[in-house]
């Protein structure tokens, strides 16, 4: 198996990095084959194939590094810096999990590390919800949503509030923090969010429940 050049990653990922691409993500069952494939190529040198994976998971990874952090220059230092190590490890890539489950094993890492190190930074980002469970759902809808066609009642809710909402975030730890956002924000089923922070499910379950208790006693005030 060819070596990629650790040092001469694809010249494309510090363009896709400043989410300049406008080629959307396709469905996540319609890249598995594909990805496959490209994977193979990549591991024997061929930097055309990943810059094509870059391409399917660019937005995709851009998006979830800026939730998780909350800042689009962070954002894109973690991008870069997640592909770059995407890059370097594929050689020794076995197709235990798909491409998809790893990079945002890597990308998750990265943000916990950020996080850690940046634990009461103020953040200003936007968020998607999928919510299940009374309790969460009363904090989930309490988060505004600035989509295009969500109704103008929740596109009313209050800086102030939003504010709010956002340093009790911050006051979880990074690890709950990211079980929350993976599981609300990027609509994650709690098997995929504990297969990629490689942990068990049930794990996943109680850090869930930890932070749901946390957020519920910091908003209570918030009505």
């Amino acid at each position: 198996m060819a070596e990629l050049a650790k040092n001469r990653p694809p010249n494309r990922i510090a363009y896709y990095a400043f989410g300049q691409t406008a080629e959307p993500a396709e469905p996540y069952r319609s890249r598995r084959t594909d990805d496959t494939v490209l994977i193979r190529q990549a591991q024997e040198g061929n930097t055309d194939a990943f810059e094509q994976l870059v391409r399917h998971y660019d937005q995709t990874v851009l998006r979830l590094a800026t939730h998780l952090t909350g800042s689009q220059d962070d954002a894109q230092e973690i991008y870069q810096e997640a592909f770059l190590r995407a890059y370097r490890n594929l050689p020794r890539f076995r197709f235990e999990c798909s491409f998809y489950t790893w990079i945002y094993r890597i990308v998750t890492n990265l943000c916990i590390d950020h996080l850690r190190k940046n634990r009461f930074r103020t953040r200003e980002v936007s968020t998607e919800t999928s919510a299940e469970g009374d309790q969460e759902q009363q904090i989930v809808d309490r988060i505004p949503d600035h989509r295009p066609g969500v109704s103008p009642e929740r596109a009313l809710l209050t800086r102030e509030l939003r504010d709010h909402i956002l340093r009790a975030l911050d006051k979880l730890s990074p690890r709950e923090r990211m079980v929350f956002e993976l599981k609300h924000y990027q609509g994650l089923k709690l098997q995929m969010v504990a297969v990629i922070l490689n942990t068990t499910e049930n794990t996943i379950k109680n850090t869930l429940f930890r932070a749901t208790h946390k957020l519920r006693l910091e908003l209570a005030e918030v009505r």
